[in-house]
């Protein structure tokens, strides 16, 4: 559910850009407001903080309602034609679950195509019945640096869905410091689920 999510906004032009210099640190905030048919509507934000190669993220409702989760990871990344970063990560998560997830961030662009991922993997202490893979993935393409196109997948158990795999496309505008994105899935229901994502970088 992603990012990716500041990951997945950012696009091409993080991948592109050079990596940061040990007197570096950036930021970004992410917020994606679910509009669920015969659910309650929910927000899920994401804070993360990387500094140098370390990245710090903290996120709410990603792995349940009422959920907070906090991650540390190590990033890599290279590549000039084929861009690529990849994120190891573990997290813990307490909230309404509890448990420990290790799990990634991964890109990878060429040309005006990218393709963003992140997943985990909940290992909830409570009840070992509970044990869930999360992921999100983006296959975008952006044909001019301001708009961007393409499918995403989701899987999730934050809300029931008579599909294990969600399936969509999105359309997202941005700019330097700031970008919106939309996501409609299951475009073939009565009532499909859609997905508002707003992100904003902050470099100092």
């Amino acid at each position: 559910m992603s990012n990716a999510r500041v990951m997945a906004l950012a696009g091409l032009a993080s991948l592109a850009s050079p990596r940061l210099t040990a007197a570096q640190t950036s930021g970004s905030a992410s917020v994606y407001t679910y509009f669920l048919p015969d659910h309650h509507d929910y927000v899920q934000p994401t804070l993360s903080v990387d500094h140098e190669a370390v990245h710090l993220e903290a996120r709410y409702n990603y792995e349940d309602l009422a959920t907070g989760s906090v991650w540390a990871g190590y990033t890599f990344s290279g590549g000039e034609r084929w861009r690529w970063e990849l994120t190891p990560m573990l997290g813990g998560v307490f909230g309404s679950s509890n448990g420990v997830a290790p799990g990634y961030r991964a890109a990878l662009g060429f040309w005006k195509l990218e393709l963003d991922s992140e997943g985990e993997y909940l290992f909830d202490l409570a009840d070992g019945s509970n044990h869930f893979f999360y992921s999100w993935s983006e296959l975008g393409l952006s044909p001019v640096e301001w708009f961007r196109c393409g499918v995403v997948l989701q899987r999730t158990r934050v809300f029931q869905s008579e599909r294990e795999l969600a399936r969509g496309v999105l359309v997202g505008f941005s700019n330097q410091l700031s970008s919106v994105t939309a996501y409609v899935f299951n475009l073939s229901e009565r009532q499909p689920t859609v997905v508002v994502a707003l992100a904003l970088t902050l470099d100092p």
